[in-house]
C-alpha cells in the first residue's frame, strides 16, 4: 500500500461520488470512514492532519447538508490555548474567516481545510464536546455577531524562524519580492508571516524552524550575486520565535486595540521582533521570543477577556514575623481584592534562610509552613534562577528579610522585569550609585521598585515625599523620630523598668531588628532619614550623617546579640544617668534625626514639654516636613512605626500599588 499524505481533493469528481452514493442509499444512519482516500489509480492515500474533520466536512458540503457536527475531547474553540491559559473561555459563536485564523494560528480544535467546503455552501459548523455533551460548544456560521469585545480570540505558532533579507538594492528594485517567495516555493517552503517596511529596503518572513536551513541557503543562492556586489546583505536568521495574534472580525471598527495589545507586551518586557496586520484588520499578529510566550498569551488574554483582573505573582523571601503577618493578610484579602479591585494574588514562591518553597499554579495559603520546611535548600541564585525560569507576568519580588546579600540582588530581579517591593532598607541606604541606578534600572525595565516601608513602617512617609516633589514643592528641612523601636524603648524605660529589660520586651514584640544593635546604635535611623533625603532630591552617603550614638564603646563592641544584652546590664548605670538627666530638665528622651541646610544628623535629644516630639507615645513615629509650602506650619505625619503587622500592611499596599499600575 503506498502512503500519500495532505492530497489535494478533487471537489468535482468527489462531490459527484458522494452524491450518487447517498442518493441509492436509503439507509437513516451511515457511519463512514475519514482521513483515508484514494487516488484517481485507485492508490490508498491520506487527508493529512485533521483528516477525518476534513472528511466530514467534505461530505457535508457535497450534500449541502443542515449544519457539520465536530465531536472532539474540548468544549469548542476556546479564546486561548486552555493548556497555557488557565482563564481561557469557550467562544459560543465565531465567523468562518475568525475560525480560520484562529486555527491558523494554532487552535488544534480545528484543521484549517475542514471549514473550505462547508463555507461555500454557508454551512454552519458546530462544535461539540463527547464527554460534556450539555456544553454549548462552538457554532461557526457566516454571521458576524456584534459584542462589547471586538476579540474573538488570541493564539500562537510555535517553533518559528525569522528571515530577515534587507540592503539598498531592494529598494525601488522591481521583483525582489516576487524572486524571494519563488525562491521559498521551489524547495517547497511555506511562508506563514510576512512584513515589509514602506522604505523597500528590508523584508521579513517568518517560517518554521524545521525549514530554516534550507530556507537560508536557498535565499542566499539565488541572491549571491547582489550579495557579492554589497547591494544586499546575506539573510539574517532568528530561531526559537513565536507568533501570537489577536483575532476579531469586528476588530477593524475598534480604534486603539493595536495600542492596547503592544502597550501590554511593553509592560511586561516582552520585546517585539515583527509586527504585521491585515487590510482586514481580522489579525493582528507580532513575533516574539518563544520564552515569552507563556506571559504574553496570559497577559494579553487578562487585558482583552478577564474585565481587567490583573494577577499578579509574589515572589517573597523572608517569612518570620513580618513574613507570615503579610502571607496572613494575603490569604484574608485574597477574595477582596479580586472582586473590588480586580488584583488576583499568587504566591508563587516562600524562601526562609534555610528553605524555598515554589507552586507555579499558586502556593496554598493554609499549609505554607510546612511546605516551605519540606522545601528544598535556599539558594539567593537558586531563587533568582527559578523566578527567571518561570517568566511570570506581573511578577513582584518581595523582600522581607534585613539582609545585605539579599539587597545585592535587586539589580537582577529589575532587569528581568521583576518588580521589587522591600521593607530592607540596606539598598536604599548603601551608595548613592547603586540606589540611583536601583531607580534607574526601575524605568528602563518598566519594573516598579518600591519601599514605602524603608521609613515609618505603614506610614505613607515617602509617599509623601514622592508627591510633594512630583508637585514642584522642595523640602528643606526635616525633623523626626523615626525609630518605633526606640520611641518604645525609651517610653516604656523608667525607674520600675531597666534598659535591658525593655530592649527585650521590644524584640519579644518584633519592633527591633534581629540584631538590636542596628537599631540601638543609630544606624537603622541614619539609613532612613537617608533615604527620605535622597527621596527629597538631595545626593548624600550614609557616611555625611552625623551619628550621636548613646551607647557605651563596649555594648557596640559585642560581636553576638548574647553579649550585647549582657553588656547592657554591665553598663546600665550609664542609662540611668541619661534617664535622671532628662527628669532633672523636665524632659523626655528622644532619639531625633534631623536634616537642614545640607547637613544631617541623628541621636539622643531632650525633648521639653512644649515640642511636638514630647508626647509622642508607644511605638509612633512623626516626621516634620518643612518645604517652600510648609514654611511656618510643617506637614506632619504621625502614627505606628514599628510591629510586625503595621510593617506587613506597608508591603502589602505597594503590592496593592503595583497591582494599580
Amino acid at each position: 500500500m503506498i502512503t500519500l499524505g495532505k492530497a489535494a481533493v478533487n471537489f468535482e469528481i468527489t462531490n459527484q461520488l458522494i452524491k450518487d452514493y447517498f442518493a441509492t442509499n436509503q439507509a437513516q444512519v451511515v457511519v463512514m470512514p475519514g482521513f483515508i482516500a484514494s487516488t484517481l489509480d485507485g492508490i490508498n492515500t491520506t487527508l493529512g492532519r485533521g483528516g477525518s474533520d476534513y472528511t466530514a466536512a467534505i461530505i457535508a458540503g457535497a450534500l449541502d447538508a443542515k449544519d457539520l457536527e465536530i465531536w472532539t475531547d474540548v468544549n469548542g474553540m476556546f479564546t486561548a490555548n486552555p493548556k497555557i491559559v488557565k482563564q481561557a473561555q469557550p467562544i459560543a459563536t465565531i465567523s468562518y474567516q475568525e475560525a480560520m485564523e484562529l486555527s491558523h494560528f494554532g487552535a488544534k480544535v480545528l484543521y484549517p481545510p475542514t471549514i473550505q467546503p462547508v463555507l461555500r455552501k454557508n454551512i454552519p459548523i458546530l462544535i461539540k464536546n463527547t464527554f460534556e455533551p450539555e456544553a454549548e460548544g462552538t457554532y461557526i456560521s457566516n454571521e458576524i455577531t456584534s459584542q462589547s469585545n471586538p476579540v474573538k480570540g488570541i493564539s500562537h505558532i510555535d517553533n518559528i524562524t525569522l528571515i530577515t533579507l534587507e540592503g539598498p538594492g531592494m529598494i525601488g528594485v522591481a521583483g525582489s519580492s516576487k524572486r524571494l517567495f519563488e525562491v521559498l516555493s521551489h524547495v517547497n517552503i511555506n511562508v506563514i508571516f510576512i512584513t515589509q517596511a514602506s522604505s523597500e529596503h528590508s523584508i521579513c518572513i517568518g517560517i518554521l524552524n524545521s525549514d530554516a536551513a534550507n530556507a537560508e541557503q536557498a535565499i542566499n543562492k539565488a541572491f549571491e550575486i547582489e550579495i557579492l556586489q554589497n547591494k544586499i546583505e546575506p539573510c539574517i536568521v532568528e530561531q526559537n520565535l513565536c507568533i501570537i495574534a489577536l483575532v476579531g472580525e469586528n476588530m477593524k471598527n475598534h480604534q486603539g486595540l493595536s495600542g492596547r495589545m503592544f502597550s501590554t507586551l511593553g509592560k511586561n518586557n516582552v520585546n517585539i521582533r515583527a509586527i504585521a496586520q491585515g487590510a482586514s484588520e481580522r489579525n493582528i499578529s507580532a513575533v516574539i521570543n518563544e520564552r515569552d510566550v507563556k506571559k504574553a498569551l496570559n497577559t494579553l488574554h487578562e487585558t482583552f477577556f478577564e474585565e481587567n483582573t490583573k494577577q499578579l505573582n509574589l515572589f517573597v523571601m523572608g517569612v518570620g514575623n513580618v513574613g507570615e503577618k503579610f502571607i496572613e493578610q494575603i490569604h484574608q484579602q485574597k477574595k477582596y481584592l479580586k472582586e473590588n479591585l480586580k488584583i488576583n494574588l499568587r504566591v508563587i514562591a516562600l524562601s526562609n534562610s534555610r528553605k524555598m518553597h515554589f507552586d507555579e499554579e499558586g502556593i496554598s495559603l493554609k499549609d505554607w509552613q510546612s511546605l516551605v520546611e519540606n522545601g528544598e535548600a535556599a539558594s539567593k541564585e537558586g531563587f533568582i534562577s527559578k523566578v527567571a525560569a518561570l517568566n511570570l507576568r506581573n511578577s513582584i519580588f518581595v523582600d522581607i528579610t534585613a539582609n545585605e546579600e539579599v539587597s545585592k540582588t535587586y539589580e537582577q530581579y529589575l532587569k528581568q522585569n521583576v518588580a521589587v517591593v522591600t521593607c530592607n532598607k540596606i539598598a536604599c541606604s548603601s551608595a548613592y550609585a547603586n540606589y540611583k541606578n536601583l531607580k534607574n534600572l526601575s524605568r528602563q525595565f518598566k519594573a516598579p521598585f518600591l519601599f514605602e516601608t524603608n521609613v515609618g513602617a505603614g506610614l505613607p512617609i515617602i509617599d509623601t515625599v514622592k508627591n510633594l516633589i512630583a508637585s514642584g514643592d522642595k523640602v528643606n528641612k526635616i525633623q523626626a523620630v523615626l525609630s518605633g523601636s526606640l520611641n518604645f524603648i525609651f517610653n516604656n524605660f523608667d525607674e520600675n523598668n531597666s534598659f535591658h529589660d525593655v530592649v527585650k520586651e521590644a524584640g519579644v514584640q518584633g519592633f527591633t531588628e534581629p540584631d538590636p544593635k542596628i537599631d540601638l546604635s543609630g544606624v537603622d535611623v541614619a539609613r532612613k532619614i537617608l533615604i527620605l533625603i535622597r527621596e527629597s532630591g538631595y545626593q548624600m552617603e550614609i557616611e555625611d550623617i552625623a551619628n550621636q550614638s548613646f551607647l557605651p564603646a563596649a555594648c557596640m563592641e559585642t560581636k553576638n546579640n548574647e553579649d550585647f544584652f549582657k553588656s547592657l546590664l554591665t553598663h546600665a548605670s550609664h542609662f540611668e544617668t541619661l534617664l535622671a538627666e532628662a527628669k532633672q530638665k523636665d524632659s523626655r528622651l528622644k532619639f531625633v534625626a534631623q536634616f537642614e541646610n545640607g547637613k544631617a544628623s541623628v541621636g539622643l535629644q531632650f525633648i521639653p514639654k512644649d515640642h511636638p516630639f514630647y508626647n509622642l507615645e508607644g511605638k509612633d513615629n512623626i516626621v516634620l516636613f518643612y518645604t517652600d509650602r510648609y514654611v511656618d506650619q510643617p506637614l506632619l505625619i504621625k502614627g505606628a512605626g514599628a510591629g510586625a503587622a503595621v510593617t506587613a500592611s506597608g508591603i502589602f499596599a505597594d503590592v496593592i500599588r503595583i497591582g494599580n499600575i
